[in-house]
């Protein structure tokens, strides 16, 4: 039986089993997920390093077995088969430790589906975490050894009728202690285990994700049917775009694979269209397997960021003809035509300002957004989680997201979704907060990675930057001593990476790390010096938030900025059992569920053992007294939070021009913690949430602090036409308008619309504004801490009905 290339077809077998059959790209799937055609087991057991086993001693070694689901994680088939606690809850984390020197042994059985004379069947792996062995029929057919990429293996003459297939995975924390301590690199205290496995950074325990080392197939599997003529690979990128004229220069590079030694009799048709519209459509005879388009276009509807257009998608497809005019393979994606820029400076200082900001069709954006970390510590439910954080970005008008480096790679479905909403994304490399290994093995594992990764990625317009890591360049200061090793040196960010992104996706801005310290910054005090580089990650002490750490930065963009808030009393009960939950302090120390949720990797760690004093900190800071009521603690801390965070947005916007950009920490959490994020892991929206909502929208006015007496009020316009509008401001408590005019802001400009007296006492003032018959509203708070905690939980009301109007 021959399969036709025809999505949803069913192929049927002499079993009577049915594998469903989609197709892509001119290839056919079958799908080896959990389902009503496959079903996996899972056996597990202490590895022995010494004899490893083969699937037949497996058989025979009474190793337990329970159902698994893929894709799925260990963890979620050992509470499904009643052999874990929640790990979710309390304490429970810890006792996956038991399992983390474990062997893990997947396997299913699936039929054959007819390959077509001349088709070959690769079986892919879109995710094995991590290290693995793949048997089919009792044959090695293949190794993985990293998580954060693909896997596929030729299996054409190894297909039976019947056939079984074993995923054996070995345990991450056994095959890392084969590493010497030479191989760590210059910063062995920072993720001694992780620095040689290629997995999330993260899942050996960080400040905002618990340790669940785990292992899984969590992505899918599938069996790939190629023809034998077929794309490669289809490339559209755009190397000059002109917004006024509504033209573009765009490119494509194009390779197909064939078995043909005869090629002359093809051709190749090239289409691009939107909305019924054709901007190209063009015929070219096929003389090579591979090569180059170069098209420049007009009458081009581009694609830009929230607010300042239209992120304009591209319908382009590129078929392979035969000589009748048959249609042998095709390749259909959508694409958007911009050119992303960032234009940056190695040094940045009150003598020599420097500069760090992204131009879109050579206009200037400001950013607005936030860090996008794990959706989930068990990485095979991301995507139950996407749609909702994907809405929540919508709905807080964030223009950029930052795919931070302790993380995975998001999914297709992740950047398809940016790609329409008008989302940037910064893309980190999936390496922080250490110094990775310099040697050839760790330089080609690297290699491998970021070749697929960028070959994934590359076709999508929201990418518009590849950062080499996250703080692997400041981290070599943390350690004191070794605080004079230049980053620089390093192999991995200097020259493995960027000649990559310069091969494979060479139109896209790459930064060396996040924060990036140049051979300029520190040549000038010979060590790593934060405060002369234009990008930054701003922390620090996280007391009053209006402290001169934050107000005297002169830094041109930040990328990480946060405040911690405590979660609702509802996730508080879900996260921690009951005798937990209240009082969460007990003779000075911080109950045991609090500091497991804080997040503490090991019941023994000490390392964020005094995390959850931040948010005690920031209250006291604030209001001058910490609340013994849990209710009223929680709801101090989501002001503080809220409040903090709206600050920073406000400071940044207001300074617009100077400053070019604030990516907040962070969306939301990806397990149930005590965090910075403003969405807890349940999706619960802190306060803040609701702060952030009003201070991103495209039109905003503001109230600064008080200058030379007076306060100034600022109106910023994050999109290309000019606005006018009409504001007010009022006081809350005597309801006297104290400034009400119309207002015009330039594109993509701020205007001073005016200014209030310097208040002496404790004010909020309600903001109000129309733009285009829509209404708006903010506020300010006028004080110097401490401010009464009882006077503000008075005017959070007023606060909630100015927003709802």
């Amino acid at each position: 039986m021959l399969i036709t290339m025809t999505a949803g077809l069913h192929v049927s077998h002499a079993s009577g089993q049915e594998h469903a059959i989609t197709r892509r790209a001119g290839k056919a799937y079958v799908s080896l997920n959990t389902g009503e055609s496959v079903q996996w087991t899972l056996q597990y057991g202490p590895q022995d390093n010494n004899a490893p086993m083969s699937p037949g001693e497996l058989k025979k070694s009474g190793r337990p077995v329970i159902d698994a689901t893929v894709p799925g994680n260990v963890e979620l088939d050992l509470l499904g088969a009643g052999k874990i606690k929640d790990p979710m809850k309390g304490n429970n984390v810890y006792a996956l430790r038991e399992y983390e020197t474990y062997q893990w042994w997947y396997r299913c059985t699936f039929n054959k589906p007819e390959v077509p004379e001349g088709d070959h069947a690769a079986l892919c792996f879109d995710g094995i975490d991590c290290i693995a062995d793949i048997w089919l029929n009792d044959q090695l057919i293949g190794h993985a050894e990293n998580m954060l990429v693909e896997y596929r293996f030729d299996v054409t003459n190894m297909l039976r009728e019947e056939n079984e297939l074993y995923v054996c995975i070995f345990s991450p924390v056994l095959e890392a202690r084969k590493y010497t301590r030479e191989s760590l690199g210059p910063r062995a205290d920072a993720l001694p285990e992780g620095v040689n496995i290629r997995k999330a950074p993260h899942m050996y325990g960080w400040d905002i994700l618990p340790r669940v080392v785990s292992a899984s197939i969590w992505k899918d599997v599938r069996l790939e049917i190629i023809p034998p003529t077929h794309w490669k690979s289809v490339y559209w990128f755009t190397s000059h775009a002109d917004a006024g004229e509504n033209t573009a220069e765009v490119l494509v590079d194009w390779e197909f694979d064939t078995d043909r030694l005869f090629i002359d009799d093809l051709h190749r048709q090239v289409v691009i269209r939107r909305n019924g519209k054709i901007i190209l459509q063009a015929s070219y005879p096929v003389y090579t397997t591979c090569g180059r388009d170069h098209y420049n276009l007009s009458g081009v509807d581009l694609w830009w960021p929230r607010g300042y257009g239209e992120p304009a998608l591209y319908d382009a497809s590129m078929q392979l003809t035969g000589s009748d005019g048959s249609v042998i393979c095709e390749d259909r994606r959508r694409i958007g035509i911009r050119k992303a820029e960032l234009v940056r400076s190695e040094i940045n200082t009150p003598e020599s300002p420097g500069e760090f900001v992204f131009k879109i069709n050579g206009e200037k954006i400001f950013v607005h957004g936030t860090n996008w970390v794990a959706l989930d510590a068990l990485h095979s439910r991301d995507r139950i989680h996407l749609d909702t954080a994907m809405a929540m970005l919508v709905d807080l008008n964030c223009n950029m997201v930052r795919c931070w480096g302790g993380n995975v790679y998001e999914s297709d479905a992740f950047f398809d979704l940016c790609d329409r909403n008008g989302i940037m994304v910064w893309q980190d490399f999936a390496m922080g907060c250490t110094i990775y290994p310099q040697n050839r093995e760790f330089q080609d594992k690297i290699i491998e990675e970021a070749t697929k990764v960028i070959l994934r990625l590359r076709n999508h317009p929201s990418l518009v930057l590849w950062a080499g890591n996250n703080e692997n360049d400041v981290s070599l200061s943390w350690g004191g001593e070794q605080s004079h090793i230049d980053p620089n040196t390093d192999v991995i960010s200097r020259q493995v990476l960027p000649s990559l992104v310069r091969q494979y996706d060479p139109e896209r801005p790459y930064l060396p790390s996040s924060p990036y310290i140049s051979s300029a910054a520190f040549a000038l005090h010979g060590r790593i010096d934060e405060t002369v580089v234009p990008e930054v990650h701003l922390w620090g002490p996280r007391g009053y938030y209006k402290a001169p750490f934050y107000t005297a930065n002169h830094a041109k963009f930040v990328s990480e900025i946060g405040y911690h808030g405590c979660p609702s009393r509802e996730s508080l009960e879900k996260m921690m059992d009951k005798d937990f939950v209240y009082p969460w302090v007990k003779d000075f120390e911080w109950n045991d569920q609090w500091q497991t949720k804080a997040v503490r990797t090991h019941p023994y760690a000490t390392v964020t053992s005094r995390r959850n004093d931040l948010m005690v900190n920031q209250i006291k800071c604030i209001f001058g007294e910490v609340p013994t009521n849990l209710d009223t603690f929680i709801l101090a801390s989501q002001v503080v939070q809220a409040e903090a965070v709206k600050y920073f947005i406000e400071f940044w916007r207001m300074a617009r021009f100077d400053r070019k950009g604030i990516l907040w920490w962070n969306l939301r959490d990806g397990w149930p913690i005590l965090s910075d994020a403003v969405v807890d892991y349940y999706n619960n929206r802190k306060l803040a949430y609701y702060y952030i909502r009003k201070v991103q929208a495209d039109v905003c006015v503001m109230i600064g602090d008080a200058r030379n007496g007076q306060h100034p009020v600022v109106a910023v316009n994050d999109t290309r036409e000019v606005v006018s509008g009409t504001m007010t401001v009022t006081d809350a408590e005597t309801k006297k308008v104290l400034i009400s005019k119309p207002f015009t802001v330039a594109k993509n400009g701020k205007s001073d619309i005016g200014n209030l007296p310097e208040t002496s006492g404790t004010k909020l003032w309600l903001i109000g504004w129309e733009v285009n018959g829509k209404k708006y509203t903010n506020h300010y708070l006028a004080f110097q801490p401490p401010i009464a905690l009882g006077k503000y939980l008075e005017w959070l009301s007023m606060i909630a009905e100015n927003y709802t109007r």
